[in-house]
């Protein structure tokens, strides 16, 4: 008994490693495991009894955090826009035009893979739709069967890095830290992550052309009737867009004072970049809106395209992650904005119905019971954890490794990413982030940083040979058996699954190659982030003390302390002297002392 009550924590761990190997649900593994143990432990005196007392005002705290509620808003704002047709439309939209160039379709993959992101925050919604969409038309174009599956995977996986990304919100409350700077500090990496897809596809072009062939020209249907592509106008339109962007954000201190009728100097950049680019965006709409009202014929057929499909998403998104960044919104009122945003814009399209609402709002509901119940039973086995002072024991294994900060963010990682083959990133967040997090605090480890760095490193688990979720999205739509194409009516052999994980693995390593990245360099993600105000409490409190000295020839405190010490005091009367008072010795103060403290240690050694 004495062995298991000395090594009660590490026990318990192993204990929820076995109810998770025989294949319980996970959140029901948690809650059981920490019961159990909590009763043990109750029964061995390893703690009180009134540990399990906490309980209800736990899960209460739970149902209270209003963080949390982000979850199912923005999961409604994903399904609403995959399900009203965007994704479609997009890839259909933008495969036209990259489809010219050799890779195009990849990038067109890429491309709107992280759109889509940025809008629904959803890695099974992302995969499936351009895998549903977009793998029959590379495939019939005569791309590499492995490097489709592996581009369609992996950039349906940006949503777990790209914000409003669900992982960030769960993740910037298991820290205690910000929506909003896990958002900011995310961004950079996200989109250096997509920089390296693009790379990888421009490289393929360059070496291996026949795994990536341009789309035919029979195959571009956006064309004038002259039969030109429509590319200048589209590239004009962009350009004027661009410098009504980069206009705005030069005089960006000049809107805001006429704007908020006050002078204002400075604007942080992050409201430059979402205020320019929504007002470059709006442009563009309104030209477009303009060309096709008054039939001036502007723009061509792909131009205009183009802008009434992209434009609307890309202001969806200005708006939510836009009023987030600014401090208009907290990320659950942002998420709210943005699943209203996503109806009005279904309904626009004339493709809000009452069974894409109820299908939509039925999976929201699956998914936020499935956070709420891993999050219950992750509370249930922390409270008996730390009651049981497993942090302590962590942080002793943890603290003890060689290499300081880095060889604990090595690692972490590498526990991560194999933990990663058999845990959901929701599971690692609510069981591993809070073990480690007071250890990385303690090393002084930023926690906005370990956060993203964490998220970029559960984003492989959807990539994981033969364990990754996002493989298993795509194996659902992909075909296991021959089919007729319905354009070109020919046979096309199936994509097998050791095709599908072949071409994760480039993917794989590209996201690997990034945590690597971030680690060596964290002003990746620091840099986004607003400086933290420093004061200097020695230098508050010597001007204290200056502003309490006396004026010469004035009065006040007087030389020894006492506030009108200079003045003689009055006698008593009937001329009688009142008996003297001995004045309080002052403590001494050190020159090297902090002078608040030296202040309010003489002031307690005043006696009256």
């Amino acid at each position: 008994m004495e062995f298991i009550t000395t090594n009660f924590a590490p026990i318990m761990f192993a204990g929820l490693i076995c109810f998770l190997l025989l294949g319980f649900p996970v959140a029901f593994s948690l809650g059981a495991c920490g019961l159990s143990f909590g009763i043990i432990g109750i029964e061995l005196g390893v703690f009180p009894a009134s540990v399990l007392a906490w309980l209800p005002q736990r899960l209460i705290g739970i149902m209270a955090n209003d963080t949390l509620l982000a979850v199912p808003f923005f999961t409604l704002m994903g399904l609403i826009l995959e399900r009203s047709g965007m994704a479609e439309d997009l890839l259909d939209t933008v495969g036209q035009v990259f489809g010219p160039m050799r890779g195009g379709l990849a990038l067109a993959v890429v491309f709107v893979g992280a759109l889509l992101a940025a809008t629904t925050g959803v890695v099974a919604a992302s995969v499936i739709s351009m895998g549903l969409i977009s793998l029959p038309i590379m495939l019939r174009y005569g791309y590499d069967r492995k490097f489709t599956s592996g581009v369609i995977a992996a950039s349906g996986t940006l949503a777990q890095i790209i914000p409003p990304s669900l992982v960030l919100i769960i993740m910037a409350d298991q820290l205690g830290r910000s929506v909003g700077d896990m958002y900011k500090g995310a961004f950079v990496p996200a989109f250096l992550l997509v920089g390296c897809y693009v790379l990888y596809i421009a490289a393929l072009a360059i070496f291996k052309p026949a795994s990536v062939p341009a789309l035919p020209p029979e195959a571009r249907i956006y064309r004038e009737p002259n039969g030109s592509g429509g590319y200048p106008s589209l590239l004009a339109l962009a350009i004027i867009s661009f410098l009504v962007s980069m206009v705005l954000a030069r005089h960006m201190p000049e809107v805001h004072s006429w704007w908020l009728d006050k002078e204002i100097t400075t604007v942080a950049t992050d409201e430059k970049v979402v205020v320019a680019m929504c007002g470059g965006a709006m442009v563009a709409l309104l030209i477009a809106l303009l060309n096709k009202l008054t039939g001036l014929g502007l723009l061509s057929r792909l131009a205009e395209r183009v802008t009434f499909v992209l434009i609307p998403p890309l202001l969806l998104i200005f708006l939510v992650l836009g009023t987030i960044f600014l401090g208009v919104a907290t990320p659950t009122e942002g998420g709210a904005m943005g699943a209203i945003g996503a109806i009005v814009m279904a309904w626009m399209r004339g493709r809000l119905g009452l069974a894409l609402l109820k299908q939509a709002l039925a999976s929201t509901t699956k998914l936020g019971s499935f956070v709420m119940f891993i999050l219950i039973g992750a509370t249930v086995f922390g409270l008996v954890f730390q009651a049981a002072d497993g942090p302590i024991w962590v942080e002793h294994l943890l603290a003890s490794l060689p290499g300081g900060q880095i060889g604990f963010l090595i690692f972490v990682n590498l526990l991560v990413f194999f933990l990663a083959f058999f845990l959901d990133y929701f599971e690692l967040s609510f069981i591993v982030v809070p073990l480690l997090a007071p250890v990385a605090n303690k090393l002084g480890i930023d926690l906005i940083w370990f956060g993203v760095l964490l998220a970029m490193t559960m984003q492989t688990s959807f990539m994981h040979p033969p364990f990754g979720f996002a493989l298993f999205f795509l194996r659902s739509v992909a075909p296991d058996k021959p089919y007729v194409d319905r354009v070109t009516k020919k046979v096309m052999d199936p994509v097998t699954t050791m095709q599908i994980y072949k071409g994760a693995i480039p993917f794989l390593f590209i996201q690997l190659f990034m945590v690597g990245v971030m680690i060596a360099f964290p002003s990746l993600v620091t840099g986004s982030l607003d400086k933290v105000q420093s004061y200097d409490l020695k230098a508050v409190g010597e001007q204290m003390r200056e502003g309490l000295q006396p004026e010469s020839g004035g009065e006040g405190y007087g030389a020894d302390g006492g506030y009108g010490a200079d003045e003689k005091p009055a006698e008593p009367e009937g001329g009688a002297s009142a008996p003297a008072v001995p004045a309080p010795e002052a403590a001494p103060v050190a020159a090297d002392d902090d002078p608040m403290k030296a202040m309010q240690d003489a002031l307690k050694q005043q006696k009256p």
